[in-house]
């Protein structure tokens, strides 16, 4: 399947996530995203064009360059994409291997880049009349790798096009701006992600599950209801390859667009973590035609019979997420006998209840996090760790919370609910419970797990929290402070 707007324009919005500070530098790009009728894609586009480069990282932490004989100049290895190419980590993955010889299967994409680019280098390229081609721009979308393999992988050079490779150290990587970003990496990454996973979902609020085969000990999660997917295997360029590979095995299923959704962080049977990449993609189809070569059987859900089935706890929540945030584009008698029987008592008003962690470490500091300048509720400023009740109980929200948006473990008995505020934000909006919880003991550091939603995490003395930090953040903490248990702020006198 060629290479489709919608794939590169979803990888350049997520990008942005990252990086929003660079939406002006990448207007260009932006403006070709946004024009319809052009292939950005082709080189053949002179108004600007894509292109992807592999940046391939050793055991050593240094990164392969190539001496490319047309430019005399030392790069990284990439080029211009192919009609054959499905994604963009292909079109990477595809110039590494003509270039160096250097195979997909010896590298894999870098911890928490599998779908988006480490960098994006816009350039100008000289015209060249011989070959027909007037001056241009490329959009070069940079993917990060590292190498995995313990042995030397052979170098077969493509002759015609580069002269030589060099491994470079980090800090003599020929771009300042890929440098600057290579240079902040962590030097320990978390376990490399392997499986991926679709979520699948109608337009009508469904997900379709697979019943898995009861065979303890032969399958995982046996007799459990799961997302169709699973391992990536040697042939397999990328996740996404994976998860297509797993649909048409599975399920004869072959989905026109998937996008990146994020990562659910199951338990294997041995009680470690294994992070599945979650493609999400619409299908209107009834399972019943479809033929099924692994489990039991496919069926739709909403998420309100979520409850009564055998499902994990990550997937159950993943699903409500997704949900959360893509709600039905149908409606019909049986979603309004739903609301009928949802509905509140007369002259009750719903209360919106949020969860919040309250960290303090031995020493009195409490974790902030800043919260990113494009979220709908106080950007740019600091807040406790926080989100809103799905179908679960408050601790549960906290300690998924707590994992999801900074890789924290917490368990239930080392929480303790310390303060609660009921507030109202602005008039006329949804009245809100914020309870705040302590967790005693906790296994991690902060990370930045999901930088759409947070910038930096940071700990902070109580008596001297920043100045643009939530409001009623700020009572709450002074009344933890001082051991009340209660506030209201934002109510009519």
């Amino acid at each position: 399947m060629p290479l489709s707007h919608h794939h590169i324009r979803t990888t350049v919005d997520a990008y942005l996530v990252r990086h929003p500070h660079e939406r002006e530098q990448l207007g260009v790009l932006l403006d070709a995203l946004d024009r319809t009728g052009e292939d950005i894609a082709s080189r053949s586009t002179f108004t600007g064009h894509v292109t992807c480069s592999a940046i391939v990282v050793d055991q050593l932490g240094r990164v392969l360059h190539v001496l490319h004989l047309a430019s005399g100049k030392v790069l990284a290895p990439g080029g211009h994409t192919e009609p054959t190419d499905d994604s963009l980590a292909a079109v990477a993955l595809r110039e590494l291997h003509e270039e160096t010889g250097i195979p997909p299967r010896a590298v894999t994409a870098w911890p928490g880049y599998e779908t988006v680019p480490l960098d994006i280098d816009i350039h100008d390229i000289d015209a060249h009349p011989g070959k027909g081609e007037p001056g241009h721009q490329h959009f070069d979308l940079r993917l990060l790798f590292r190498l995995h393999t313990s042995t030397e992988v052979p170098v077969v050079l493509q002759e015609d096009e580069v002269g030589g490779i060099e491994w470079r150290p980090m800090d003599r990587v020929t771009s300042p701006t890929l440098r600057e970003k290579l240079l902040k990496l962590p030097l320990q990454v978390e376990p490399e992600t392997a499986n991926a996973s679709a979520l699948i979902h109608n337009d009508r609020g469904e997900y379709l599950l697979h019943l898995r085969d009861y065979f303890p000990g032969q399958i995982w999660e046996p007799g459990m209801w799961s997302l169709l997917g699973g391992g990536r295997e040697p042939q397999d360029a990328t996740l996404e390859h994976t998860v297509r590979r797993e649909l048409a095995e599975e399920a004869g299923l072959d989905l026109t667009d998937l996008t990146p959704f994020g990562t659910e962080y199951a338990t294997d049977d041995a009680g470690a973590t294994v992070p599945i990449a979650i493609y999400a993609g619409r299908w209107n189809g009834d399972p019943r035609e479809l033929h099924l070569t692994e489990g039991v059987m496919l069926a739709w859900f909403a998420p309100s019979d979520l409850h009564r089935l055998r499902i994990a706890d990550t997937t159950s929540d993943l699903v409500r997420r997704h949900a959360a945030r893509n709600p039905a584009t149908q409606s019909g008698p049986e979603l309004e006998e739903e609301e009928g029987r949802l509905a509140s008592p007369h002259g009750t008003v719903p209360n919106i209840i949020g969860v919040h962690l309250y960290l303090e470490r031995p020493n009195g500091t409490v974790l902030l996090g800043l919260r990113h300048p494009n979220s709908a509720f106080a950007p740019s400023t600091w807040h406790v760790l926080a989100g809103h009740c799905e179908q679960e109980n408050a601790i549960a929200c906290l300690i998924r919370e707590a994992q999801e948006e900074a890789g924290l473990q917490i368990e239930r008995q080392d929480v303790e609910l310390v303060h609660v505020v009921h507030h109202i934000g602005k008039p006329r909006n949804p009245p809100r419970m914020g309870l705040f919880f302590r967790a005693r003991t906790w296994r991690g550091e902060p990370k930045l797990r999901e930088p759409d939603k947070c910038l930096q995490w940071r700990f902070w003395d109580p008596t001297a929290l920043p100045d643009d930090l939530v409001p009623y953040t700020r009572l709450a903490i002074a009344k933890i402070q001082s051991g009340e248990l209660y506030s209201e702020t934002g109510w009519p006198a």
